[in-house]
């Protein structure tokens, strides 16, 4: 518990830090359009964080039950993935970069699909 329960803290942290830089830092210096691809990254970075809390909750109550924990890592790699290269992509405007971002999404889409298939399952 105690593990996702940080990293959830972390990335809201973090969430919240980048948001406002993108709001007041970025303003000004790079085009609209990765503005709009900074904020989509802060967005599913908090969503995902929250999840992350959910996830913590879940693996201290249900200890033997390891598709939680592997849901957890799916949001914490989606995170990275998907919010990093837009980060990324963002203030460099590479745009290879944004071939990374649909693994992030997919990362994010299996870690729900196994919580669901839990909570069915096991709740």
């Amino acid at each position: 518990m105690k593990l996702f329960l940080l990293l959830g803290a972390i990335n809201a942290f973090l969430a919240v830090a980048l948001g406002a830089f993108g709001a007041h830092g970025l303003e000004g210096k790079i085009p609209e359009k990765y503005i709009k691809s900074w904020q989509t990254g802060v967005q599913y970075q908090m969503f995902h964080a929250g999840g992350l809390f959910v996830i913590a909750f879940l693996v201290d109550k249900f200890t033997n039950i390891g598709i939680f924990t592997t849901a957890g890592w799916l949001f914490l790699i989606g995170i990275i993935l998907f919010s990093g290269s837009l980060y990324v992509l963002s203030v460099t405007q590479i745009s290879i970069l944004g071939a990374i971002t649909p693994l992030g999404g997919l990362a994010f889409l299996a870690g729900w699909l196994l919580l669901g298939y839990a909570a069915i399952r096991y709740l």
